[in-house]
């Protein structure tokens, strides 16, 4: 039987994390965010969050409400979203516009983005999904803000 210690482990969505006034909103048959850490679910934990993203009519869909808004943080942050099929995990099977320091950027590659503090970030669409895509960001900070 499994067993581990809360103290250091976080195995289901806890909701305390905040969101932020440039966070969309999403169907669960769109995207599910699964888990999220930070200094209020765990004492002295980084921010960090995961979520599926999965195919559906984007971007027709699009709206104000759908799309991660253009911001900063004061802390470096990192951004992913990451193919699942394993026979070509590199292809992200799908499209991610990301603005990134007032220049657009459009993905369909497995990937990482470093984004130093104080860059503003975002617009942030999903042009397309084809298969579902796992995302996470990261941050040293010890809450999203």
């Amino acid at each position: 039987m499994a067993k581990w210690d809360k103290k250091y482990f976080v195995t289901e969505l806890k909701d305390v994390v905040g969101a932020a006034p440039w966070t969309p909103q999403f169907a669960k048959n769109e995207a599910r965010r699964l888990l999220s850490l930070d200094g209020d679910v765990i004492k002295g934990a980084f921010y960090m969050e995961t979520a599926w993203f999965f195919p559906g009519k984007w971007p027709e869909k699009a709206d104000e409400t759908r799309t991660i808004k253009a911001h900063s943080h004061e802390f470096d942050e990192t951004i992913a979203w990451v193919g699942t099929d394993p026979k070509d995990p590199y292809n992200l099977n799908g499209e991610v516009e990301l603005w990134i320091d007032g220049k657009q950027n459009i993905i369909d590659r497995s990937f990482l983005a470093f984004i130093p503090a104080g860059i503003v970030h975002g617009p942030i669409n999903i042009r397309r999904i084809e298969k579902p895509m796992f995302h996470f960001t990261s941050g040293v900070g010890k809450k999203y803000l």
